[in-house]
């Protein structure tokens, strides 16, 4: 017990002098990467590959701890195949990560915290032997989704390296189980404000 309890306050006293933060500083991040999307539930499908971009911002609460809010679009959804067209399930997302950041190694954080989106768009492209058609899909489509984002970020100068699960919790759709799962993978630069 008396060596756990070394190995704990040694593993504080180290993460404190890899210290990313200034209590009280501001920084703003852009951001560009790639979602791979898909749902649960959903057999036989195929992750959608798409966007993700937008900034977020982070406010420094200790040396070790910065608290991050940003925007970002994200491409989201799945592909399959519906009587024998394949079918693209597009749903974009306005996205709302609010994240506590944990610096825990000279320039890694670990990231976790909760995800408000908000539906632009939801529309299924069809492509098969009788050409290709998108259409717009409303019906019983929930325009809020939230979700909780966990990841790991390392920091070299001020390029952020970003990798995120997104795992859904709330459904996608009315009268069906399946929720969003999302890895998000993202480059970014921080600036000081």
């Amino acid at each position: 017990m008396k060596k756990l309890f070394l190995a704990v306050v040694a593993m504080m006293v180290s993460a404190a002098t890899f210290a990313q933060n200034e209590v009280g500083q501001l920084t703003i991040q852009p951001k560009v990467g790639v979602n791979i999307a898909n749902i649960t539930d959903a057999d036989d499908a195929d992750p959608r590959i798409g966007l993700a971009a937008g900034a977020e911002f982070e406010y420094g609460l200790t040396d070790n701890i910065g608290l991050s809010a940003g925007v970002l679009y994200s491409m989201q959804g799945v592909k399959t195949t519906i009587i024998d067209d394949d079918c693209t399930w597009k749903l974009d997302f306005l996205n709302v990560p609010i994240l506590a950041n944990f610096y825990v190694a000279k320039g890694f954080a670990v990231k976790l915290g909760v995800q408000p989106g908000f539906k632009l768009s939801s529309k299924a492209k069809f492509k098969g032997s009788g050409g290709s058609k998108e259409v717009e899909v409303e019906d019983g489509v929930k325009s809020v989704d939230l979700s909780i984002p966990v990841g790991l970020s390392y920091q070299y100068q001020n390029i952020v390296f970003d990798a995120r699960y997104n795992w859904g919790v709330t459904k996608i759709v009315d009268d069906v189980d399946s929720k969003h799962s999302v890895f998000q993978i993202t480059v970014g630069y921080k600036f000081s404000l």
